[in-house]
């Protein structure tokens, strides 16, 4: 056998599994999105037109899809930091020498991660229920007013992203907590013995220590959080007025309501340049500050 053949025979199965699942699907749906494939091509390829940038441009001239988008930045840039600070501090917690039954917490606090997004998003409708739902009726005893939770566009997004946080911080809490875990206790004492305060041993020696382990939770969070779609599907359906549409939502509609496929593919691929901008300009941040 030849010196080059081994590598191959090994990573061969792997890339055929990779080519075969990911690689083909993906170049199929971006010569779907330059076509008017719809019901009528399903039915008969003859009916198929080769559109080119059609699609993108009529996809960029449609009010829903800057709606769909504007939602989806709005859940971004309030869920990812919530989901991410909710997740720093279930991981201090738990890293805390204080904390006992550590794993009854870290396997409780980890749960919502690995349950059906259908089946909690279900009892969480519950739990916004105007008349019936625990957060109204814990707000009357506050004295407060009953929101209508899903009920009204101001506030249907917000309940969406509580949910979102409360399913999806536990799997970044993991990951901080292995990266706490990996932090020097000699740095700690060393800045306890010069006086420093726990506010002062958080800021100068915990957040530096995790400032790639940070960056990945955000990268993972941010390209998760860009794909938003079971929630609403599930508790809103898109209402009320369109303010929980998201581009994923946006998308199935096209493709899987109305048969436009070749406009749902141009929207996916909408919906990847965007995400991989962003996670593109989070990494060139994070480099600036290490040149900083």
């Amino acid at each position: 056998m030849k010196p080059w053949a081994a590598p191959w025979t090994f990573v061969g199965p792997a890339l055929f599994v990779v080519g075969a699942f990911f690689a083909l699907p993906v170049f199929a749906a971006l010569l779907l999105s330059l076509t008017d494939f719809d019901l009528y091509a399903l039915a008969n390829l003859k009916n198929l037109r080769f559109v080119g940038l059609g699609n993108y441009i009529d996809v960029l001239r449609t009010p829903l899809f800057w709606k769909s988008l504007a939602n989806t930045l709005y859940f971004v840039v309030v869920g990812v930091p919530l989901s991410i600070a909710a997740s720093l501090g279930a991981a201090l917690l738990l890293n805390s020498p204080l904390a006992r039954f550590r794993g009854f917490f870290r396997t409780a606090l980890f749960a919502p991660v690995v349950t059906t997004v259908v089946a909690v998003a279900l009892i969480w409708r519950y739990l916004f229920h105007t008349r019936y739902g625990l957060i109204n009726y814990a707000l009357q005893h506050m004295g407060l007013a009953p929101i209508d939770w899903l009920g009204d566009p101001h506030w249907s997004m917000p309940a969406i992203i509580l949910f979102a946080v409360w399913k999806n911080f536990g799997y970044n809490m993991i990951i901080l907590l292995a990266g706490l875990q990996g932090i020097p206790a000699d740095l700690y004492e060393a800045a306890r013995i010069d006086g420093a305060t726990r506010w002062q041993q958080f800021r100068h020696i915990t957040l530096p220590s995790l400032k790639s382990v940070m960056l990945l939770v955000a990268i993972i969070t941010v390209a998760g959080y860009f794909q938003l779609f079971a929630e609403p599907y599930v508790m809103t359906r898109g209402d009320p007025l369109q303010s929980t549409v998201s581009v994923l939502y946006y998308m199935y509609e096209e493709g899987f309501k109305w048969w436009s496929l070749g406009r749902a593919s141009a929207i996916a691929f909408l919906l990847f340049a965007l995400t991989l901008l962003v996670t593109r300009a989070l990494l060139h941040f994070s480099r600036r500050g290490e040149q900083a």
